[in-house]
């Protein structure tokens, strides 16, 4: 198979789907892979590095998806990518496309088979391939949640874990999942008072088992979270419906509770974010604020990171690409139901439930 890895285009994405390392494991198995020019420099890559493993370097997006049969990003595509594309071509990447019905219906004009990342399920019915941006996503958003609290972007002037005689800042947690379980370890290491919510009592039990005893959970209710935005420095959307919109948790009005200066950091704004007020920003004009409270909604957090995130996420993804290209999408998705699962969109059909229900469009009855 002719496997292609594009140059990021989204602003400030710096990782890169495919490691040489990844070349050289394909390249084993008789595959051919194409790099577009300066795809890994992000992620301290350079060309040479994927020429030493036998990848070709292209010097076009344009030649290298007219040559690819299977498309590896990172990304969700672009509108210039988008328009790359052409029926049957296999499109692996993150999509989020209940955030987009531009893009879920640029992918369904385009005739390709496109296959989401954040919903390929393993078989213990895990998201493998989200967790390790998820991981990266959630401490991240602690770090940016420190950073907004000072003056300088119009946050309360908070030191995230205080100091002696002075009291640290409460940081409320929406969503006890990787994210949120990654987000209140790095708040607790800084010493904040932290409470995690979720609606899940195994999930809290776990938590509750295992956090330090600065982390509280809490069954999440509409009225707990209004309890608690008053006292709250820093609060991180770190919910999740796998392949769907992020439910709304923090209406307009709840902003009204909070202290001017507060902080939320909407993690979920990829799938919409838990905030009515959120929208997406860039890692260049990360911040906004509205009703005195400061919001952040960079939509690729872990970019920022390229080569932390690069290699966590081709650790994961490396195998599904390799099975992919040894047995072709229907081979695998046959094989693997977890697989199957992240088809999205299949030659002009939608076949992702979530989708289907956040646009109202048909869903395709595709089986394997």
């Amino acid at each position: 198979m002719i496997i292609g890895v594009p140059r990021e285009m989204r602003a400030d994405e710096y990782r890169v789907a495919v490691t040489p390392a990844g070349v050289e494991q394909l390249r084993r198995s008789g595959h051919t892979v194409l790099v577009e020019q300066g795809a890994g420099l992000g992620s301290g890559f350079a060309d040479e590095d994927y020429q030493a493993y036998g990848a070709m370097i292209v010097p076009t997006a344009e030649e290298l998806f007219g040559e690819a049969e299977l498309v590896c990003k990172v990304k969700e595509p672009q509108a210039a990518e988008i328009r790359l594309l052409r029926p049957g071509q296999i499109l692996f990447t993150f999509l989020h496309l209940a955030a987009s019905r531009e893009l879920t219906e640029g992918l369904l004009r385009s005739g390709c088979i496109a296959v989401a990342y954040e919903t390929v399920r393993d078989s213990a019915g895990r998201l493998p391939l989200l967790a390790p941006m998820s991981e990266v996503a959630g401490k991240m958003s602690v770090q940016e949640a420190a950073r907004c609290l000072g003056k300088p972007t119009m946050g309360r002037g908070i030191l995230l874990g205080g100091i002696p005689g002075v009291a640290p800042a409460n940081v409320l947690v929406l969503g006890g999942g990787v994210v949120g379980a990654a987000a209140a370890r790095v708040a607790a290491g800084l010493g904040a008072n932290v409470n995690v919510l979720d609606v899940d009592l195994n999930r809290l039990r776990y938590l509750d088992e295992t956090m330090p005893a600065n982390v509280h959970t809490i069954f999440s209710t509409p009225e707990a979270i209004r309890a608690r935005l008053p006292e709250s420095d820093a609060v991180i959307g770190a919910v999740l419906i796998p392949g769907a919109k992020a439910p709304l948790l923090i209406p307009r009005e709840y902003l009204t509770l909070m202290q001017p200066g507060a902080v939320i950091v909407d993690v979920g704004i990829d799938q919409g974010g838990c905030c009515e007020t959120i929208r997406p920003t860039t890692h260049r004009e990360p911040t906004y604020v509205v009703d005195q409270i400061v919001h952040y909604g960079v939509t690729n957090m872990p970019g920022a990171v390229g080569r932390t995130s690069t290699l966590g996420l081709t650790h994961a993804t490396i195998g599904y690409v390799h099975r992919l290209a040894e047995l072709g999408l229907a081979g695998l998705a046959a094989r693997d139901a977890g697989f199957a699962a992240g088809v999205s969109v299949f030659r002009g059909e939608l076949t992702c439930p979530a989708v289907a229900e956040t646009f109202v469009l048909p869903l395709s009855k595709k089986t394997w």
